[in-house]
């Protein structure tokens, strides 16, 4: 357990004057490679030190893990595995426990294991509901070795770290933009089925004309009574539909009653044994036992309003069943006079069972136009809604561009003209492309080269509306393919589902990071690594309220930009925020005068910290660790004569 000095606040409480940044109170490790082990930082810049393979990276790598800010399995897998791997071996089943302040002033101890989720503890040291997720109280910039020239490679990396001045801002849009997405997918799965089936009615109804053309040659050629059994013959066809009509009544009546009877004592029967005798005697009982009679609870009122709807139903299926009967009886009644009409006329009573064959066949087609019609209403709300729904995923993606936008200002005013940063809207077209590769998968085409020239020549919008209209001519002239090609690429993206998917692809915002050489600036992608570190450094040295943890910052840059620009960046920002460095380098913590250094030492099976204090505390080590020893630093000072 850390020590704490009597005037700290309590966790969970305000601190009496609270930073106006994150801060990171304590490191504390019982178990594992750091047992023991307490590293109490200061507000500003604090430098980890010792010889390799002292567990300096542990120790940052474990406050990544403790706050749950490991790299993303899919955009970083091997990254993550890295840090899970170390940290799992070197904390050997212990536990990690941080210190954690907020901007606000806010205190709380983050405790983990391996395997396990944070725990969140209060000012009693008791786990709360307080989460980490989503940097919902509390965020640092965590950056392991080498992390710093991989975002100068990779435009996702660099698009974090545009992300991370405004995490909050985006991530507000980013889960909104995840509602509307799946708005959008529930909306697709409605309109796909419901489009099937009005395309299987029209089939059907196609023969509609038919059969009233049938019909009509019956009334063609009668005698003086054609009239009235014409009007027979329309009574009759009007009572096939009342009969229809109450028939569906009855089956939808009939559905509901058996869905509600498959509900009663659902919740009793699934929830009845989750808690057993083992955890009803448990150290948790007391709780179990209420959550078990709150299902119980639960459970009798639900049936008890599911027997009340059951009654109901059976009521109003009870009063339906009435009213067909008499309807029945009335259809009876017209029928026999129906019949005696039919007899009375030879002509009409030979063709009057072909006659209500057709009319029979012309009921069912009505019958399925009214719903043909129900079904087209219906798709257009649903277009109607997705339309809305479209617009409006437009409208978050130009808002998270803007926030993107600003900061790449922000950042290009403070370090320009030496770095440069701009973002391109929509200028990645890697899922777009990826999209169109696996759907031209099995068209006999080079789909690979194909996908890229549609991705490059159309929008995603505009490569939907081209397929809808089947426009070959339009798919040669813009993306320089032949008819053929043409041809095989309406057949395969021709389906529905995928021109929904085509509507709402992501198409990336594009992030460019550039260093002035000379009088040219160049891409970080171009640059050699030393260059690359000189571009990214400065930008994670900027002015923010998050911690900022790097291992290593050193790495790949000449100790004349460490001075020049490095340790002056330090000492003007480390009074407004805190930064955390593991570093080999002599010129971080002496010239950007450390508030706090940590001296580690390991005998290869246990590490230990040495010393901690200030620069000048630990001025043996920094002399010893990080100058090669006070001889060989007197030995560089005679060799240049200063």
């Amino acid at each position: 357990m850390p020590a704490t000095s009597a005037t700290a606040p309590k966790p969970g409480h305000k601190a009496p004057c609270p930073p106006a940044f994150h801060r990171l109170r304590f490191l504390s490790v019982i178990g594992g490679f750091l047992d023991g082990q307490t590293f109490e930082f200061a507000e500003g810049l604090n430098c980890l030190i010792g010889a390799r393979g002292t567990g300096k990276t542990t120790a940052l790598e474990f406050i990544r893990y403790a706050l749950d800010m490991l790299p993303d399995r899919e955009e970083d897998p091997a990254e993550r595995r890295r840090i899970e791997s170390l940290v799992q071996e070197n904390l050997d089943g212990g536990r990690i426990q941080v210190g954690i302040e907020t901007k606000d002033g806010l205190v709380y101890i983050v405790s983990r294991s391996w395997g396990e989720e944070p725990i969140v503890l209060d000012a009693d040291r008791q786990p709360t509901d307080v989460t980490l997720r989503r940097g919902a109280i509390f965020r640092a910039d965590i950056y392991s070795q080498n992390q710093i020239e991989r975002i100068a490679d990779q435009a996702p990396s660099q698009l974090d770290l545009i992300d991370n001045f405004e995490s909050q801002r985006l991530q507000e849009l980013e889960l909104e933009l995840q509602q509307m997405h799946a708005a959008l997918e529930s909306n697709a799965s409605q309109i796909l089925p419901l489009t099937s089936q009005m395309a299987a009615l029209g089939e059907e109804l196609s023969t509609l004309p038919n059969v009233e053309a049938q019909l009509k040659a019956f009334t063609a050629g009668q005698d003086g009574n054609g009239a009235e059994i014409n009007r027979a013959h329309a009574l009759k066809g009007l009572r096939d539909r009342e009969h229809r009509a109450g028939v569906r009544a009855q089956d939808v009546l009939g559905r509901l009653a058996r869905d509600l009877s498959g509900l009663s004592g659902r919740l009793a029967r699934e929830t009845g044994t989750l808690v057993d005798t083992e955890q009803a005697r448990g150290p948790n009982g007391a709780i179990l036992g209420q959550i078990a009679t709150g299902l119980a609870s639960a459970s009798r009122d639900v049936d008890g309003l599911l027997t009340q709807t059951q009654q109901r139903l059976s009521a109003a299926q009870t009063d339906l069943a009435a009213n067909l009967q008499r309807l029945a009886l009335a259809h009876k009644q017209k029928e026999l006079e129906f019949r005696a009409l039919i007899e009375q006329h030879q002509q009409a009573q030979g063709r009057a069972a072909e006659r209500l064959q057709w009319e029979r066949l012309r009921n069912d087609l009505l019958a399925k136009r009214r719903q043909h019609d129900e079904i087209h209403q219906r798709l257009t709300e649903l277009h109607q809604q997705r339309d809305d729904l479209l617009r409006r995923l437009s409208e978050l993606r130009d808002r998270r561009f803007a926030v993107r936008n600003a900061v790449a200002e922000r950042i290009t005013a403070e370090l320009g003209p030496a770095v440069r940063v701009t973002v391109t809207q929509y200028g990645n077209p890697e899922h777009y492309q990826r999209l169109l590769e696996e759907s031209l998968r099995g068209a006999r085409l080079k789909h690979g080269i194909v996908a890229q020239k549609l991705a490059n020549a159309l929008w995603p919008t505009d490569l939907s509306a081209i397929i809808k209209r089947k426009d070959a001519d339009a798919l040669v002239e813009r993306a320089e393919l032949n008819s053929e090609q043409a041809e095989k690429i309406i057949a395969a993206l021709s389906s529905a589902e995928l021109l929904f998917q085509l509507e709402v692809v992501e198409l990336m915002d594009e992030p460019r990071l550039e260093l002035k050489d000379g009088e040219e600036y160049k891409d970080s992608r171009s640059l050699s690594t030393g260059q690359k570190c000189t571009a990214v450094l400065p930008i994670l040295l900027l002015d923010r309220e998050k911690p900022l943890l790097v291992d290593q910052p050193e790495d790949n840059l000449d100790n004349r930009f460490i001075f020049e620009t490095v340790v002056i960046s330090v000492r003007t920002i480390k009074r407004r925020r805190q930064l955390v460095f593991v570093t080999h380098n002599p010129n971080i913590p002496v010239l950007a005068d450390a508030e706090r250094v940590f001296v580690l030492d390991s005998n290869g099976e246990q590490a230990r910290l040495v010393n901690q204090g200030s620069v000048d505390g630990c001025k043996h080590e920094v002399v010893t660790l990080l100058e090669g020893g006070e001889e060989a630093f007197k030995r560089r000072r005679e060799r240049y004569s200063y």
